[in-house]
This record gives C-alpha cells, sequence and structure tokens, in this order.
C-alpha cells in the first residue's frame, strides 16, 4: 500500500513521505505566489491566495494540532485523500473490485468492527450477516431461557492456586494483550498498550524483546515472556541467567513469568527481528549486533527433551516465585503427551498453558510457515482436552488461548472449547489504528505501530489510543454478557463444546 522500496518488482511504488514533504512545502509557497500576483498583476488571484490559505491553514492543524489520527499528522492533507477513498471504498470493492468480507486475514467488516468499538461508538449491524453460511461454520446454540443480567457472575481465574502459590495473580477479566515486543512495535504502541491495560486492569504479555523498557513506564499488570533467545535473563551462551530472572521477577509490575516454546504462526522456527527495525536502544536491551536480522533459536538450549524441559519449568519456578506459564502451537501430540507424562512423573505443571493457534499473527515470518505449519486454534484446542483427559491432569493448570480471536464470537468459540482466559494480539492493534498496511515487518508502519521511524512515530498520540483501548475491552466484555445471557449461562466457564452447533 506504502511502499519505499523501489526494488519490489510488479507492484508501483509510492514514496508518500517524499510527496507529502513536497506538498507541504508547495502550499505555503503557492500561497504566498498568488498573494504576490493578486497584489502585483490582478485582485482576482487573491481568489487563489484564498483557497491555497485555507489549505495550507488546515494542513498545519493536521500535522500540527490535531492528535486523533496518525496518518494526518505524519502526511498531512495529501493523507485526507486516503480517508476520502475509504468512504468511498465500499461502493468501488462492491462493483469494481472486491466484497466487504474478502479482505485478508481480516476483512473490512471485521476491521470496522473493532474499530467502532475503540472509538466507543455503536458498532451494530442491518440487513443481516454478510457472511456465507454453508454449514462448515461454528456457530454458538442460544437458549430459550436467556439468563437475567443480574444473574451473571464476575470472572475470576487465579494463576498459582493450584500450587498454593503465594505470589498467585488472579484476573479479573478474560482479556489479555497478546505478546508483542517493544522491537516489534515502537515505542508509542508499547506505551499506549501499556496504557490502556493500566486502565482497564488487564494483563499484558511483553513478547520476547528483553527487559520491558515501555511497558514497565505505564505501570500496568505484566506477562514477562522469555522466549527461546532469553532476551533480557541470559547467560553469554543463549542458557538462562537465573540472578536476572530472580532480579526481574522482583519488580512489582512483572506478576506472571510466560516461556514461549513456539508461536502459532512460526512453530518450530525462533523469533525474528528483521534489521531494518533494530536500534541502538533495542540492541543494547536485547544484547545484539545492529546491521543484520535478529534470529532467536528454534528452541530454548535446555528443552532438549521431556525430562529437562519440566526440569526446566520447575527451575523457572523456583527462580522466579511466580506464576509460570507455558507458550506453545500444537504440533506432534505424541511428543505433547510425552511432555504431560513426564509432568506427572516429577509432579510438576505450568499455571497455565497457552495455546496459539496457526493463524496467529506476527510481524515477520516465511510465508511457508505462515501458511503451511501449525494446527489451527479450534482444532487444537479439542485434542488439547482430550490429551488432559487421558492423562487426568485436566485440574492442574489453566488453559488460555490466542489466533484471530478479536471478536466476541471467535472468543466465545475458544472458551467453549476449553479455554479459560483469551489473548489477542491484531484486535488490540487494530483498536489503536492499524489499517492492515501489511508493512509490519518494513519499518514503514504509515500509523506509527510497528516503526522505530520517530517521525511516523510521531502521530500515534499515546493518551488518546490508550483511550480506544479502554474503549475496546468495555465493548468485549459488554458483548460478552449479552451472549451469555442469549445463551442461558451466569459465567464463561459453563460454556463448553455442547454450547456449539459443528461436530469437532
Amino acid at each position: 500500500m506504502l511502499d519505499n522500496d523501489s526494488s519490489l518488482q510488479g507492484s508501483i511504488s509510492v514514496n508518500l513521505e517524499k510527496i507529502a514533504t513536497a506538498v507541504n512545502f508547495l502550499l505555503p509557497m503557492f500561497c504566498i505566489g498568488f498573494g504576490l500576483l493578486g497584489y502585483f498583476v490582478s485582485f482576482y488571484y487573491h481568489f487563489l491566495t484564498v483557497a491555497f490559505f485555507f489549505l495550507t491553514g488546515l494542513n498545519f492543524i493536521y500535522i500540527h494540532v490535531q492528535n486523533n489520527h496518525a496518518l494526518l499528522k505524519n502526511f498531512g492533507i495529501i493523507a485526507q485523500m486516503r480517508y476520502m477513498l475509504e468512504s468511498v471504498g465500499p461502493e468501488f470493492r462492491q462493483y469494481l473490485f472486491m466484497s466487504d468480507t474478502e479482505e485478508k486475514p481480516f476483512d473490512r467488516v471485521q476491521r470496522s468492527a473493532v474499530y467502532r468499538k475503540a472509538k466507543g461508538v455503536d458498532s451494530s449491524s442491518a440487513f443481516g450477516s454478510l457472511l456465507f453460511f454453508n454449514k462448515s461454520e461454528i456457530k454458538l446454540k442460544h437458549s430459550m431461557f436467556p439468563k437475567d443480567r443480574e444473574e451473571l457472575i464476575p470472572y475470576s481465574l487465579t494463576l498459582g492456586e493450584e500450587r498454593s502459590l503465594v505470589n498467585s495473580y488472579t484476573l479479573s477479566k478474560p482479556i489479555m494483550i497478546s505478546g508483542m515486543s517493544y522491537g516489534a512495535l515502537g515505542a508509542n504502541a508499547v506505551r499506549a498498550l501499556a496504557r490502556g491495560a493500566k486502565k482497564s486492569s488487564i494483563l499484558m504479555n511483553t513478547g520476547e524483546g528483553g527487559v520491558p523498557k515501555y511497558h514497565l513506564m505505564e505501570g500496568c499488570d505484566l506477562i514477562f515472556q522469555m522466549g527461546t533467545a532469553k532476551f533480557g535473563v541470559r547467560n553469554m551462551d543463549g542458557t538462562l541467567d537465573d540472578s536476572k530472572l530472580q532480579a526481574l521477577a522482583q519488580r512489582p509490575e512483572i506478576r506472571v513469568i510466560e516461556i514461549k516454546f513456539s508461536q502459532g504462526a512460526k512453530p518450530g522456527k525462533g523469533g525474528l527481528l528483521p534489521k531494518e527495525k533494530i536500534t541502538a536502544e533495542i540492541a543494547k536491551l536485547r544484547g545484539i549486533p545492529m546491521g543484520q536480522d535478529a534470529l532467536s533459536p528454534p528452541c530454548h538450549r535446555e528443552c532438549t527433551s521431556p525430562e529437562a524441559t519440566v526440569a526446566f519449568i520447575r527451575r523457572v519456578q523456583e527462580v522466579s516465585m511466580l506464576p509460570v506459564g507455558v507458550k506453545l502451537c500444537l504440533g506432534n501430540e505424541a511428543e505433547l503427551g510425552y511432555l504431560f507424562q513426564e509432568m506427572c512423573r516429577q509432579q510438576v505443571f505450568p499455571d497455565y498453558l497457552s495455546i496459539d493457534g496457526s493463524e496467529g499473527g506476527t510481524g515477520a515470518a516465511p510465508k511457508y510457515f505462515l501458511d503451511d505449519v501449525g494446527v489451527p486454534l479450534f482444532a487444537a484446542l479439542p485434542r488439547l482436552r482430550r490429551m488432559l483427559k487421558h492423562e487426568d491432569i485436566q485440574n492442574r493448570f489453566k488453559i488460555f488461548a490466542a489466533g484471530k480471536l478479536i471478536d466476541p464470537g471467535r472468543q466465545f468459540i475458544a472458551l467453549s472449547l476449553g479455554a479459560q482466559a483469551f489473548y489477542t494480539a491484531r484486535g488490540f492493534m487494530l483498536a489503536i489504528g492499524c489499517i492492515q498496511a501489511l508493512q509490519c515487518n518494513r519499518n514503514i508502519c504509515p500509523v506509527g505501530i510497528t516503526t522505530h521511524d520517530l517521525r511516523l512515530q510521531s502521530g500515534l498520540n499515546i493518551e488518546s489510543k490508550s483511550q480506544r483501548v479502554v474503549n475496546y475491552v468495555k465493548a468485549i466484555l459488554h458483548e460478552h454478557d449479552e451472549l451469555l445471557v442469549a445463551m442461558g449461562k451466569r459465567s464463561v466457564f459453563e460454556l463448553g463444546e455442547a454450547n456449539l452447533h459443528k461436530d469437532l
């Protein structure tokens, strides 16, 4: 969409930044020029003087005064063209290009729903669903006898209670901000999300970017994610430094530790931060060189077998003294079964297991991993539940879910399939203004979310975007209550597979 790389073949390259810079310079020049012509040549030139004076003033307001729209702040009046085209986009797509439900990974209908929630405006629709029903979809079953809203039970989920952990943590809401590191996101985006998490009293995952400097600034409760590279808590050889982990775990903002074994978008492959996004600050935080891609190893060096993996989980629990969870994408079920058996043998269990579906997002990954590796979330959860029942360990830890869970419908499907809480990353990215430009890996995000370009980041106002996080959370939880009432349930913990229309 917005492309500064002229080396791309088969596409038109538009350097919007240069065009905007030229326009921002030419507007006042034209205003002055026509003013001089009107003074010295003909009064009629002043009509153009007034027009360009108006455009110059409007451009100044867009860039230097308003804070609600990142594109306008970064590119000025040129960006207004996007909003003008977007306003007639549905009509153009309907008659010439694609329907409102064809765009990927999230179509216009899905994105629009999140935008409206985040802005605190009505997100209802009219004239029926735009989806095509062909009996392959999963649907929620409503009840003939809906509940009264006053019967609903407040949500509460305690991590660490199975171990009688002194430093247990209780979630008061089932929604959490998924792992997005400083590196994948820019500083302003991280702070906006963290500030919104603080206001909403929800947990935020730091992602695997090391000591979460900008996450910590806003004082929200954090899950510190330890990826395979162990940024921020590693020794020089890539193994865990117990003293660094212990020191980090003692910070009041760090409430939970998450060991990341694999990610849904690229399971079996470590994290990737392109060199274009590595600044001197990020290099220092992660302990990595500049000028080359940061490639995390595919697995933890300590985790070479089920026995060693369970021992490593116990070690992290003992060092941190915090709830410790595990994140993975379901792959070889036999291997996971061996891991569960070893947990039973050692009597060591994580405090939660987060299942990341293969439809999950990421800032950068090879396309063949995105498309062809891993198990989708709604297929993985029933398989996991059967495995836990087989080993009789259903009640030894909590289950989290992640994978395109931006709307209450998919969230309730995940909760009905066994999850007790859920992550969303792209839901919150859309809430703070993501336009799905698909430039996350190139450091040229036009709305300042996944870039470290200071000029592009300046368009993202931390306070206004944090309020959008709050609005999004409130809207999602309100819709959860509406669904519970319709399904005749008092709590999400009463949901089960029997509440779904589909054989799984």
